[in-house]
């Protein structure tokens, strides 16, 4: 009876203790919507990014880390794929549903459009199946035009799985000098920013029970 009570502590330990860290929330996203409102999106004389262009990349660079968060705590073994996997929806259905009205309604659209390529390349990576050419899958999501969006996509979550999992992209890939760059170099600058994050989150990892 000892010998089992003692293999049952030794397993009961060697279980990822449970994490109650709040990832993202409806009143974070709130907030971000109420303080980019108020913000001028205009560049002031001899500026060229406005107000409210930085504050939206601080916006767009809060969620990316707390999604990230999620997949560093998952490769740490702190959650299972599936936890992982509820918590990456749960923070996606704050993230990509409904709009704001007035004139941030088309901002945060484009916003909504550049963070798919998060969420898909996240749920890819869970899953574990993704390719890793990075210069194969660049040329390939480039040969796609603007009506072959689901493809795009596809490529493009590949490329940021390859880099959750330790992949260096995307800066030169990234067209510097494009006055209007397609949805696909959009989203490869969002995988720059998933890296720089993944990079930041080196050393990431929660105590059980801590809270952001």
């Amino acid at each position: 009876m000892c010998t089992d009570m003692a293999k049952k502590a030794s397993a009961k330990q060697a279980e990822p203790m449970k994490l109650f860290y709040i990832f993202y929330n409806q009143e974070r996203w709130d907030n971000w919507i109420k303080t980019l409102e108020g913000a001028n999106f205009e560049p002031a004389e001899g500026e060229e990014v406005s107000e409210g262009e930085q504050m939206l990349y601080g916006f767009t660079e809060d969620i990316t880390l707390s999604v990230l968060k999620i997949i560093r705590l998952y490769q740490n073994g702190r959650f299972t794929k599936e936890e992982a996997t509820e918590k990456l929806d749960d923070v996606e259905l704050i993230v990509m549903t409904g709009l704001p009205e007035g004139d941030l309604e088309e901002i945060i659209g484009s916003l909504q459009l550049s963070l798919l390529v998060l969420f898909t390349a996240c749920r890819k990576y869970l899953e574990g199946e993704f390719e890793k050419d990075i210069k194969t899958l660049v040329k390939k999501g480039r040969g796609f035009d603007e009506e072959n969006l689901e493809e795009a996509l596809e490529v493009a979550a590949n490329i940021g799985a390859a880099v959750v999992d330790g992949a260096t992209c995307c800066a030169k890939y990234i067209k510097d000098d494009a006055e209007n760059p397609g949805l696909f170099d959009e989203w490869l600058i969002e995988i720059e920013n998933m890296s720089n994050a993944m990079k930041s989150l080196a050393k990431f990892d929660e105590e059980p029970g801590e809270a952001s």
